[in-house]
């Protein structure tokens, strides 16, 4: 009977140890397949891009702003820097295009290395909006929404110290800098026009000065605004952004210079509830990475401890975001599975 007894727990703490062993086999098998991605390769990056190769048919190359008019629908490029900084770029890999709206990241980074998250928060909101990237929303009552919309970002730029265009100067050399390209500048035939046509983005302006939000004398920091929108890029160039806010601001070349979790994570938050403007609820479901587009045709987008991607292509959507960027960013994200909701 005590024979049968001591059999009996020996077999019972058998039985423990298989099923504590397959719990912990269970849980790194969890982990590790939550924190590895498959290979990203170049023959998978061109396969995307000529799969939407023709979706520039579905959408608009922006003309309100008449030298956006003149760029080629056809045009297309696609690019990736891997969690390693190994950069992959497919399709018209030379092809410079304006920054336009994601611009905006860097001018929010400037702003608050310099003011403080509170001191700038203080005159805006962190909210996400159904209105579209140019709307006066809050403005007449309030204060802008957020920093992404054209109100928020003209009064972000606005706060970044200097005279002149010295806010514009700290933003360039700040995109030179994550990019590892000092070559990049703005077009001038881009910012006369923004300039000439933006009496939209003007009125804002003269909204928020008269409220006391903006202080200034003359148009130079708007002018500052519109040149940071002609900013000249390639999709490379907007992947590198992309790794740079998803590695707590850490440049694609292990550059830890400016390394700061508490920027990326609030730029990266914004980018998921207003980088794609009114779409940015839609698309937080469907893509569900922190992403900013721009009217010129790019987008630029973080996975998060993984990875930067950059998209372009100017025909348009009628939110103003790229219909084959966007079809390109989905591909990959559905093939990958990089969507944080998953």
């Amino acid at each position: 009977m005590k024979k049968n007894k001591t059999y009996s727990i020996l077999f019972s703490l058998f039985v423990m140890s298989l099923s504590i062993n397959s719990t912990v086999a269970f849980a790194q098998t969890t982990v590790q397949k939550s924190t590895t991605t498959k290979e990203i390769t170049k023959s998978k990056l061109t396969e995307i891009l000529e799969k939407n190769r023709t979706a520039y048919t579905k959408g608009k190359v922006a003309d309100y702003i008449p030298e956006l008019g003149k760029m080629d629908a056809k045009a297309i490029a696609f690019s990736v820097v891997t969690e390693k900084g190994k950069v992959i770029s497919v399709g018209d890999t030379n092809k410079k295009f304006t920054i336009q709206s994601i611009s905006k990241l860097i001018a929010l980074m400037v702003a608050v290395n310099e003011k403080g998250e509170k001191n700038v928060f203080d005159k805006m909101g962190y909210y996400g909006t159904d209105k579209p990237f140019n709307h006066f929303a809050n403005l007449e009552s309030g204060k802008p929404l957020n920093p992404l919309m054209n109100a928020g970002a003209i009064l972000t730029t606005s706060l970044i110290e200097g005279e002149g265009e010295v806010g514009f100067q700290k933003i360039l050399k700040m995109i030179r800098y994550i990019t590892k390209n000092d070559l990049i500048d703005y077009s001038k035939s881009v910012y006369e026009s923004e300039k000439e046509t933006g009496h939209r983005n003007r009125g804002m302006f003269y909204i928020m000065k008269n409220s006391g939000l903006i202080e200034a004398n003359d148009e130079e920091k708007l002018n500052n605004y519109f040149k940071q929108c002609s900013i000249e890029v390639t999709a490379e160039d907007l992947a590198k952004i992309g790794y740079f806010f998803a590695h707590q601001c850490t440049r694609f070349d292990g550059d830890t210079t400016y390394k700061n979790s508490e920027i990326s994570t609030l730029v990266q938050s914004q980018m998921l509830i207003a980088g794609m403007y009114e779409y940015s609820g839609e698309y937080a479901r469907r893509v569900g990475l922190p992403s900013k587009s721009g009217v010129g045709g790019g987008i630029t987008v973080a996975v998060p401890n993984k990875m930067g991607i950059g998209v372009f292509n100017p025909s348009l959507d009628t939110h103003g975001n790229s219909v084959a960027g966007y079809q390109m960013i989905l591909d990959l994200v559905n093939e990958y599975h990089l969507n944080l909701f998953e």
